[in-house]
């Protein structure tokens, strides 16, 4: 009983609910107050009419005494005294004969001679409720005579108050229990499923904003026909097709954010990072100037005599360890791979974002790839051997063209560097001077001396042994 008492009561959390309670109970008061309206006047009536049958044996022997011998007043005055003795109603009275007034007793009634004239019988009724006057006319007694009685009515006003209690407390009871039993009614096939239907919303929300499996839905379980099964119907078919396209769409995100990363990752091995960005945001023909790079050659000694005598197959897979392996090392000193033609290797340091140990780290690479060189000659059982030809000075790089493009270098310092490298000793790492003063500080070297540079001329050009500590 408790349970059902406090799920009825759960109906008013809802603010529905409150306001259907609202209006049922002021609809119904409404009512009640217009039937009671006229129930008041009604049992006002009543009560009037009740103190007129109490005074009616005296009403009537006034009557007869009008009816006799009048003309001795003294008489006339005791036998409406006596007879008004034995009524307990009665206050005063008027006599009218041919229009005159000749005897009155008590207080004096309030309707006046011309208003009974009007009328067969008048009642008046004073305003505080307290006098009830009522006339009957000659037409009424059949005499020449007007009889006018004042009752004592303060008997009916306390009457009239409890009857309106009475009223009162069983409209309010009609009401509660008509409100109550109507809530009831509407909270199980209205209000209830309306607050389910609601949570019902809330939790497609959350399972559609959340990217959950879409819960047990009330409205999926209940079957109604009328309108309110007709929404859950038409909010399981949307929801239905909502969750449908929302996990399609997802689904065609995580392809396209898939294919889009790959395109990066292939867009990042053919350009820096922050070329590529630049491409994306519209940019075309990028060519930036730098006022000191250091740039490295290096070429790989008697590959062609070991593609000779190897399948292309093996010759590949040779190659790309290789290249991987220095690849892994550019990436460990911050530097820009540039390009690899054949068996030749190109990388830079100091751009596209300058530094200042450019030329160092472009100085390590080459150590270590005279180290990597040889655990490949030892592994595979090939006399291999590489040739590192370096050189730092200004360069442009950038991007040219729509197709194929890649991130390059022109200007003397890469000629230069390729001149060191086509024109050095197997085995070695050759720098030119400009090299020579970053890195002889802190590295070792050895004088080769003026070779003929084509293009260039003499030059002076160093070996790089390693590092000095």
């Amino acid at each position: 009983m408790s349970a059902r008492l406090l799920s009825f009561l759960d109906f008013f959390k809802s603010r529905l609910s409150r306001q259907i309670a609202l209006w049922v109970f002021a609809s119904i008061l409404v009512i009640e107050a217009i039937i009671l309206v006229p129930s008041y006047f009604r049992r006002e009536d009543e009560l009037l009419m009740q103190l007129e049958q109490v005074s009616r044996a005296t009403v009537d022997s006034l009557v007869f005494l009008l009816k006799q011998d009048i003309s001795d007043r003294t008489l006339l005055d005791t036998k409406v005294k006596n007879a008004i003795k034995r009524s307990t109603t009665i206050l005063g009275l008027s006599i009218y004969l041919h229009g005159e007034l000749i005897y009155t007793f008590g207080e004096p009634p309030e309707i006046s001679l011309y208003q009974v004239k009007k009328e067969r019988m008048l009642r008046k009724h004073d305003l505080d409720s307290k006098r009830y006057d009522v006339a009957f006319s000659d037409a009424y007694l059949g005499e020449n005579c007007i009889l006018i009685v004042r009752h004592d009515a303060s008997s009916v006003q306390p009457k009239l108050y409890a009857f309106i209690w009475h009223i009162a407390i069983l409209v309010v009871i009609i009401t509660v229990f008509v409100t109550s039993v109507t809530m009831l009614f509407l909270g199980g096939t209205v209000i209830a499923p309306i607050l389910r239907l609601r949570d019902d919303l809330i939790a497609a929300g959350d399972a559609l904003i959340k990217d959950r499996e879409p819960p047990a839905f009330y409205s999926f379980s209940v079957k109604r026909d009328d309108e309110l099964g007709e929404v859950m119907v038409a909010f399981n078919q949307m929801f239905c097709l909502v969750y449908k396209e929302i996990a399609q769409r997802k689904q065609a995100e995580e392809i396209l954010r898939a294919e889009q990363e790959k395109s990066e990752r292939l867009l990042l091995n053919i350009l820096p990072e922050s070329i590529a960005d630049r491409l994306k945001q519209g940019q075309i023909n990028i060519a930036d100037g730098f006022a000191e790079v250091t740039v490295l050659f290096a070429d790989i000694v008697g590959f062609t005599e070991i593609s000779s005598r190897t399948s292309p197959a093996e010759l590949v897979e040779l190659l790309n360890k290789i290249f991987s392996a220095f690849d892994c090392l550019s990436e460990k000193y911050g530097l820009e791979k540039i390009k690899t033609i054949g068996d030749n290797y190109m990388v830079a340091g100091g751009l596209p974002l300058p530094c200042k140990n450019h030329a160092e780290s472009i100085a390590e690479m080459a150590i270590e790839m005279q180290q990597e060189i040889l655990k490949f000659s030892d592994e595979c059982g090939e006399p291999l051997n590489i040739r590192i030809g370096i050189n730092t000075g200004p360069v442009v790089a950038g991007v040219i063209g729509t197709k194929k493009f890649i991130y390059d270098l022109w200007g003397d310092a890469v000629n230069t560097a390729s001149r060191m490298e086509s024109q050095g000793l197997p085995g070695k790492i050759q720098v030119s001077s400009s090299t020579y003063k970053l890195l002889c500080d802190k590295y070792l070297f050895e004088k080769r001396g003026k070779i003929n540079v084509k293009g260039k001329g003499a030059m002076t050009t160093y070996l790089l042994i390693g590092r000095k500590s």
